[in-house]
């Protein structure tokens, strides 16, 4: 049974949006992104990015070798997953008839359809994905709904705690946590309450530059939308064509651009949630309140297990009139961080500040596109001859940063000089990182690539001191590398490396390079939050007192747990 509005695309092709009711008819159901949008080798062997709305898109005639020079990569041999499971194979809806007629006679919008609740089962963990490929979910919502206003998740929420209903809030669905799976041994109706109606900027304040927004919009069509009025957030997150204003107040999210523009907490004056308690919010929206512990903190981080983030005000700026990319190449991984630390030491750094190590090089050198002509392939033989032979850099060794400028043509030429000053002191700087940097956005669906070819890919996150960058890159690959060893792995594993300014078996040895970090003193994430899959150590991470003092936080707001999804405690 499904009752929602007919799928009316609302932007031109060049911009076409996500339909945010039939998200599964533009995005894939067992993978990342875009249906049209993908690695793949040609019928002769080729590499390639399929479709046309990213800077990579096109042939790559070096990824195949790339590929062959990764043990156990088999890029004649693909694996065949299953098909896209029809409705009838998923699990049959738990139904809460109270619950469901309180929903009907609203009038908001809802699915009980398989294909819409299996869509938003899960997120995009390996585990996640390899089981829409291989297997089955045990447990998924048994109902899908759509609110259009706060007003709409106040009424859900009540109703929910009236009847004995789970719920799981949705976002964008790109959760690297397992944030959105469902307990297994849940036996109430589960409902996920997808947030997407909610995509409306409310208002903008020019005089005071900020913008009251509600949480269901998407990173990308939010900065369109404040383009209109000449504004942006700042706020670029590597999923950001597909994450929500919601889910990154909700996991605490960082973006790319952060040195300038600071985390989601930084730019949050205010924000409401929705509680089986009642609603949650300040009274005024200001920059600074002294008046106790501040809630805002409560919300942030929450992971939707407190409530529903609805509307949220934040900080916007007048979009920077001057970009400008750069990237510097070193001799080795270890000079870079050096540079790093003294860019960060004489507070200078610009919006966005990437180092890769020479994994990560040599990988970014297989997404090259074809030479454009033949002066451009010169050009190409003669920056290596000059690197290695004049230079002296070892392909081998050398690590490579890019860099991006925000701000007016005098702040970035004044950013532009400090920064290379200090880069001159270790390295040999690159007029152009644009492509470097727009390699984020398509770097996520190699990861399809690699399970189609017998491989598994997955990243993960922390944040650490200065002092210890260096043994902490060191010593996790050499954790991880040992762990394979012990679980029978008979290929070697492919690691890399990048610093940013400021299966059974693959989960067992996840686990214990996020023990070797935290031996390093790494955090348990920077950015992408705990969800189910590092909830094991929080205890350990916040201490015995403040993991009760969550956990009664939680058992106050949610005394029925109607936000069950078991994150975080």
């Amino acid at each position: 049974m499904t009752s929602r509005p007919r799928c009316i695309p609302e932007f031109p092709l060049l911009i076409e949006r996500v339909n945010s009711f039939c998200r599964q008819e533009s995005l894939k159901w067992n993978g990342w992104g875009f249906r049209d949008s993908k690695f793949e080798f040609d019928a002769e062997g080729s590499g390639m990015f399929k479709g046309d709305r990213y800077l990579l898109s096109g042939m790559l005639p070096n990824l195949r070798s790339f590929a062959e020079s990764i043990e156990g990569f088999k890029v004649n041999d693909k694996l065949q997953g299953q098909g896209e499971i029809p409705s009838e194979s998923l699990p049959k809806p738990v139904t809460n008839e109270g619950f469901f007629n309180e929903i009907r006679q609203s009038g908001m919008s809802f699915s009980l359809d398989g294909q819409d609740r299996l869509f938003r089962a899960h997120g995009h963990t390996l585990q996640e994905i390899f089981i829409l490929r291989m297997g089955r979910f045990d447990r998924i919502p048994d109902i899908v709904i759509w609110p259009e206003c706060h007003d709409d998740v106040v009424k859900v929420v009540e109703a929910a705690d009236r009847h004995n209903v789970c719920m799981i809030p949705f976002g964008g669905g790109t959760s690297v946590t397992n944030g959105l799976e469902c307990p297994k041994e849940e036996t109430r109706m589960i409902v996920s309450l997808d947030m997407s109606q909610m995509n409306k900027v409310l208002w903008v304040d020019e005089k005071n530059m900020t913008a009251h927004i509600e949480a269901g919009i998407v990173g990308i069509d939010l900065e369109e939308k404040l383009g209109k009025y000449g504004l942006c957030t700042g706020h670029e997150p590597d999923s950001c064509e597909f994450s929500s204003l919601g889910g990154w107040v909700a996991t605490r999210a960082s973006g790319m651009k952060k040195n300038v523009y600071g985390n989601i907490e930084d730019m949050l004056v205010h924000v409401k949630m929705v509680t089986p308690k009642g609603v949650m919010e300040k009274n005024c929206q200001v920059p600074r309140m002294s008046t106790g512990p501040d809630i805002h903190h409560l919300i942030l981080g929450s992971e939707g297990i407190l409530g529903v983030i609805t509307e949220v005000t934040l900080r916007v700026r007048p979009i920077p009139p001057c970009r400008r990319y750069g990237s510097v190449v070193f001799y080795n991984f270890d000079d870079g961080v050096d540079f790093m630390r003294e860019v960060a030491k004489q507070r200078c750094a610009p919006a966005s500040i990437r180092l890769m190590d020479n994994a990560q090089f040599k990988f970014g050198i297989s997404l090259r596109p074809p030479p454009s002509s033949m002066w451009a392939s010169l050009g190409d033989s003669f920056k290596k001859f000059y690197l290695t032979k004049l230079k002296g850099y070892d392909v081998d060794q050398l690590a490579i940063l890019t860099l991006l400028f925000e701000g007016t043509a005098e702040e970035v030429a004044a950013q532009e000089k400090r920064v290379y000053k200090i880069a001159s002191q270790f390295s040999w700087r690159e007029e152009n990182g644009q492509r470097g940097y727009m390699l984020t956005f398509a770097i996520a669906y190699l990861r399809d690539l690699a399970l189609d070819h017998h491989c598994i890919a997955e990243s993960f996150e922390t944040t650490v001191p200065w002092d210890r960058v260096h043994d902490l890159c060191r010593n996790v690959k050499e954790r991880i590398r040992q762990e394979c060893k012990n679980h029978g792995v008979k290929n070697e594993p492919y690691l890399t490396c990048r610093v940013c300014q400021s299966s059974h078996s693959y989960e067992s040895i996840e686990n214990a390079a996020r023990d070797e970090i935290i031996a390093h003193g790494g955090s348990l994430s920077h950015h992408h939050g705990v969800g189910k899959i590092r909830k094991k150590w929080m205890r350990s991470t916040i201490s015995d007192t403040g993991y009760e003092t969550l956990q009664s936080v939680k058992n106050s707001l949610d005394p029925n747990n109607v936000f069950g999804n078991k994150n975080l405690l």
